[in-house]
């Protein structure tokens, strides 16, 4: 027993040991998340974003960036947090997110970008389980940074794979 254990135990550091970097983190509500630098292509402003008819409703629209259209994902709907309005800290951080035919380059719309930390193993731990009807597969780990927890995700599964392509073919007809 205790040599399943220690193997599990193993997994999760080495696991712990690969999310341990640098990540951009943002706020939503009272709560920090974090993100993956190498995820992130840039951070922008709140800007003019587009309704599309007959998206998800936490899909806020597209933007035009440098003539490119791109969706933008409000994160406080998805995550099922209170509506608030956008304010002048409100940003759209710019990422690339794995979908089924590739890279699909989205936007993800936060209340205000925080600061780039650096994280190291000894900080995190593995996401807490809430049990088989909650799913946390998003949530990669939770850090310990001061005095606060960040809880780092995993910008590839915050939308999952259908919810991608439900996006991706919303945004081009």
């Amino acid at each position: 027993m205790s040599e399943t254990l220690d193997l599990n135990q193993s997994s999760t550091t080495s696991t712990l040991d690969q999310l341990a970097g640098k990540h951009l983190t943002f706020e939503l509500g009272s709560e920090t998340y974090g993100i993956e630098i190498l995820k992130v292509q840039e951070i922008i402003g709140i800007m003019s974003i587009t309704n599309v008819p007959k998206t998800p409703d936490y899909v806020r629209g597209v933007i035009n960036l440098r003539g490119k259209v791109i969706p933008v994902v409000e994160l406080r709907r998805k995550f099922k947090l209170a509506a608030v309005d956008d304010t002048e800290r409100t940003c759209i951080i710019v990422v690339q997110v794995k979908g089924g035919d590739g890279p699909i380059t989205m936007g993800v719309l936060v209340d205000e970008v925080s600061e780039v930390v650096d994280i190291a193993e000894e900080q995190l731990e593995p996401p807490p389980t809430f049990g088989s009807n909650v799913s946390t597969d998003f949530i990669r780990a939770m850090g310990k940074v001061g005095d606060r927890v960040v809880i780092l995700l995993d910008v590839d599964k915050v939308l999952t794979l259908q919810e991608l392509a439900s996006v991706n073919r919303s945004t081009r007809d």
